[in-house]
């Protein structure tokens, strides 16, 4: 079912890219455009059917009834900036950035149509080379409205995420970066100082169990870095309780006290084993 006649994707990567396939597939556009700064990107994006056409200039956007920011976080700002010179009069913007009190602020005010929000899907494989079309399916997306969200604007985002295949809640951009550093962004943290703790002589060694821990590690680091930097109040809250946390293990550990190692460890395993029940 078409939702708008034209959406243009500003950064034609995993998650624009599947946007992309995804609207293909599901018949929500009249026509995709692809924005980026690499020819080889747009390159990819066309070869792999994720945007109808591809252009450098973000003028283009001009065409668009949405316009999808899916970039590291400092560019979504950077270029929602932009974009307020160029877009029409009733066109919607939507970003996908992970950390969202800073983007909500920066471009709430000066994008009419704006709505903030952050698919909780992805992969650690990076480029438009690696989207598919049912990315989406069975994920959650976090709306991120504040009071000056306009409530159609609001409403038909809203549907969109669900189109695409996603369930949708609705938080403020400030409790949206609470929970997210410790559920998302810490276990990202910790995957890369584990892997930087240990020798690379050693890495031979390395089963199954060391690399489902640190398979995350293998994300973009500039995507991460923008992450950790627009949030970091919240991350290092949640670093500290990391560390807490750490340090009980470490001394029971000191003291060779079997029964506090154990009764922490089966704290662990029950919360962990209570994410299979949801």
């Amino acid at each position: 079912m078409r939702l708008f006649n034209k959406v243009a994707i500003v950064g034609v990567g995993l998650i624009g890219g599947s946007i992309g396939l995804a609207i293909k597939k599901r018949k929500l556009a009249g026509e995709v455009l692809g924005i980026s700064r690499r020819s080889k990107t747009i390159k990819a994006g066309l070869k792999r059917g994720a945007i109808d056409r591809g252009f450098f200039d973000l003028s283009i956007a001009s065409e668009a009834d949405l316009v999808v920011l899916a970039a590291p976080v400092n560019s979504i700002i950077n270029t929602g900036r932009k974009l307020s010179a160029v877009i029409k009069p009733g066109a919607l913007v939507v970003d996908t950035g992970s950390s969202k009190k800073e983007i909500v602020a920066a471009l709430a005010k000066i994008l009419p149509g704006f709505v903030g929000a952050h698919p909780l899907a992805g992969s650690e494989k990076q480029g438009v080379i690696n989207a598919h079309a049912d990315l989406f399916k069975g994920s959650l997306c976090i709306l991120t409205p504040t009071d000056k969200t306009r409530k159609h604007a609001l409403t038909k985002i809203r549907r969109f995420w669900v189109q695409l295949g996603a369930s949708v809640i609705c938080l403020s951009p400030s409790r949206h970066d609470k929970l997210v550093s410790c559920i998302s962004h810490l276990p990202h943290l910790v995957a890369f100082s584990l892997i930087h703790s240990i020798p690379r002589r050693n890495l031979f060694l390395a089963a199954s169990g060391f690399r489902d821990t640190t398979r995350i590690a293998l994300s973009d680091a500039g995507l991460w870095k923008d992450i950790f930097l627009t949030n970091s109040h919240n991350l290092l809250d949640a670093l500290k309780k990391f560390k807490a946390s750490l340090s009980r293990i470490q001394s029971a550990i000191a003291k060779n006290d079997p029964k506090a190692l154990e009764k922490i460890l089966n704290q662990a395993r029950l919360k962990r084993a209570s994410l299979n029940k949801k």
